[in-house]
């Protein structure tokens, strides 16, 4: 039989926080696969304003998310911490990967289910569909983001075909 302290260590998740403006979001780090210091991003024309661009990744072509605009904030201003998070998700069943620019991260952090609200249903600068839910740490809150709910895949497809239709022009 397990103890209360082994039951409570499988059910607890680990995060990776990162920072947008003076808030603080979480994303569960299986979803993670690196943290990159910011590099130049190239522009993609005709894709949403919050789509900066793509970077090449070991010879990957990887869109890059400005997070600040996806939540209705201000763009990310390029600083010594600004950092693009690449993580993968699940956008109709099939696993893209996705760079998310943010602020800073912070750390990783271990949170229990005791540990996690609902997140409310009003006063967030994000529409609550991304969330999963409230971290409580302290006195302090941590947006818990549902990654795979954060980016659609019209978002994505508006993407890969404006990339297409970049090679098609530079082929011509």
């Amino acid at each position: 039989m397990k103890s209360q302290q082994e039951v409570s260590e499988i059910s607890a998740i680990q995060y990776l926080t990162f920072k947008l403006e003076e808030e603080i979001y979480a994303v569960d780090v299986a979803k993670v696969r690196e943290i990159l210091d910011y590099s130049p991003i190239t522009k993609v024309p005709r894709t949403p304003e919050f789509m900066r661009g793509v970077i090449n990744l070991r010879g990957s072509v990887v869109p890059v998310v400005d997070m600040r605009l996806k939540f209705g904030m201000s763009p990310t201003a390029k600083s010594v911490n600004t950092c693009i998070v690449v993580v993968e998700v699940l956008l109709d069943g099939e696993s893209t990967i996705i760079g998310a620019l943010a602020d800073s991260v912070q750390e990783v952090i271990e949170l229990e289910p005791s540990q996690l609200e609902q997140p409310p249903r009003m006063g967030t600068h994000l529409n609550v569909e991304f969330l999963k839910s409230m971290g409580k740490i302290g006195d302090k809150f941590i947006m818990i983001l549902d990654i795979d709910k954060v980016f659609s895949s019209n978002e994505i497809i508006a993407v890969q075909e404006a990339l297409k239709a970049r090679e098609k022009l530079a082929e011509a």
